[in-house]
């Protein structure tokens, strides 16, 4: 495992639109490993592929109740809306306050290929939904509803 380079705003690799997941090989294994041992570093929640300059559709999260990896995720469901702080480690000391859905439903395959579901609320949602703008080129700064003074920090 290695701690790779997290790509910070400004490279254009955070504006593009990622690649499926077609091989589950030890490739795909060891960028993952790569991944978390980038995300402990970090001290995050989550971590998209192109956050380390790889253009391929698979993120990781953990908000305190066991690592989620998603690949080639996409939303089945969302509904709600709730207002929450975050912050991204591709945009270092900016955090404010977003708009993102309180319940979505995302499928996704796991390491291996395998097909899942997972149904999400409060960060878990505002997680996933982050992470997976990742992948269409989106920072979280699209969702902004007002910005955060930095004593607010909470969250991220």
């Amino acid at each position: 495992m290695a701690i790779r380079q997290i790509v910070v705003e400004g490279d254009e690799i955070l504006t593009k639109v990622c690649r499926p997941v077609e091989k589950f090989d030890q490739r795909l294994a060891d960028l993952l490993d790569d991944m978390w041992e980038t995300l402990r570093d970090a001290d995050g929640v989550g971590l998209a592929a192109p956050q380390i300059g790889i253009l391929r559709r698979a993120v990781i999260i953990d908000i305190g109740e066991g690592p989620i990896e998603l690949i080639n995720p996409e939303f089945l469901e969302q509904s709600g809306e709730q207002n929450l702080q975050e912050g991204c480690l591709s945009c270092p000391g900016d955090w404010g306050i977003t708009s993102r859905p309180a319940y979505v439903k995302v499928r996704a395959q796991n390491r291996e290929g395998e097909f899942f579901e997972l149904e999400a609320t409060e960060l878990l949602a505002v997680a996933c939904c982050h992470e997976i703008d990742h992948l269409n080129g989106i920072l979280f700064k699209e969702h902004l509803v007002k910005d955060s003074n930095p004593q607010e920090r909470e969250l991220f």
